[in-house]
């Protein structure tokens, strides 16, 4: 009879008394126990593990009602007193003359209403960076212009940790500041701003150095990829030791994978640059040193594609990596990352989130890693 039923209990039940259709079910219920115990197990222990896992990664949106209808690259730095403050750009669309540039502060798990702080009469904003000098005097860079091509540098100061801001300064032709991504800050507090430039059919990146605090730059570079014109922009400068430095870089699709060069001597010289492991669709990175020595870089685990995107470790300086973390996985954007670890050691992640929303991701490394 359990064979019978097990092969086709349609016909096995046909002119059956009560007594032997209860007899049926009881030994069809005896040998489909064990597989439903399995595959019920299997699944409370695979929900068990995704919830321990994410229980952990805290995520929410920098702003609940969007101040404009289109928004992108995200920046953040951590305030003296422990606060968050997070910028992008928006607008109507990018490259539009209404795009200007948002804050918003989040002051004890609560976030500030976006406030506009930059404004070009005419003409879009770009790409805002933030970040403190070793005077503590804090910083925003950003661009303006009718295209990357074209565009200018510009900052402005704060000497009360956002809360007021000085005027916007323009920077002379051929210093544009950070590029994308936050500088790296050496320990004698010499300012190493990653930056690129994206001429007509060539792309490089450059390094703009500051020994006083950004009073006055130096220009190095270029860094390039040997023998592609249009390759590399966007650097992020990560510290190995006290003179050792490593960039990665934003390819193009015809690169397709990030890539790095190094300094030996406190980012006065580069080498050229190198392909990584980690693929790249011509889509921005970011990327930090850990408390613990190991890196972390944010990116897109693609190479066509501005999704997933993904956190990834290294603990050999950047040359092998391991994935640990997927932000996003489904599809339509989510890109240009921006990454700090906090005074807390708790590592703080903003991105584009389909560019109508800037998303914030926290969590301790020690917390989300398995190694």
């Amino acid at each position: 009879m359990s064979d019978r039923f097990a092969r086709d209990p349609a016909t096995a039940v046909r002119g059956l008394s009560k007594a032997g259709l209860v007899s049926c079910f009881k030994t069809a219920a005896a040998w489909w126990r064990p597989f439903c115990l399995g595959v019920g197990l299997q699944l409370l222990i695979a929900l068990s593990m995704s919830s321990a896992s994410f229980a952990k990664v805290k995520t929410d949106f920098v702003f609940e009602k969007a101040p404009s209808p289109s928004c992108h690259a995200s920046t953040l730095v951590e305030a003296q007193n422990g606060d968050l403050l997070v910028a992008w750009f928006g607008g109507s669309e990018e490259g539009a003359t209404d795009v200007s540039i948002w804050i918003c502060r989040n002051s004890h798990n609560s976030w500030s209403e976006p406030s506009r702080i930059v404004t070009e009469p005419g003409t879009p904003t770009y790409n805002p960076v933030l970040f403190r000098t070793s005077n503590n005097l804090l910083w925003l860079f950003y661009k303006f212009g009718p295209s990357p091509t074209s565009w200018t540098g510009g900052y402005l100061t704060s000497t009360d940790d956002g809360k007021t801001w000085a005027c916007p300064v323009h920077l002379p032709a051929g210093l544009y500041g950070p590029i994308k991504n936050k500088p790296a800050i050496l320990s004698d507090g010499t300012i190493l701003a990653g930056t690129s430039v994206e001429s007509y059919h060539s792309w490089s990146c450059w390094v703009e150095r500051s020994t006083d605090n950004g009073r006055t730059w130096t220009r190095h570079g270029p860094i390039v990829v040997p023998g592609v014109e249009r390759g590399i922009i966007q650097p992020t400068i990560v510290p190995l030791s006290s003179h050792r430095l490593r960039m990665f870089v934003r390819a193009t699709e015809q690169i397709g994978q990030i890539c790095y060069s190094d300094s030996p001597d406190g980012g006065l010289s580069w080498t050229a640059a190198k392909l990584t492991s980690l693929p790249n669709p011509n889509s921005g990175i970011d990327a930090i040193k850990l408390k613990d020595n190991r890196l972390l870089l944010v990116y897109n685990r693609s190479r066509t594609e501005r999704t997933p995107l993904n956190v990834a470790l290294s603990d050999d300086d950047g040359l092998t990596w391991k994935d640990f973390l997927t932000l996003e996985s489904g599809p339509g954007e989510y890109s240009y990352p921006a990454v700090i670890q906090t005074s807390d050691e708790r590592v703080h992640i903003t991105y584009t989130y389909l560019r109508k929303q800037i998303k914030h991701v926290t969590f301790w490394t020690s917390e989300v890693d398995v190694r």
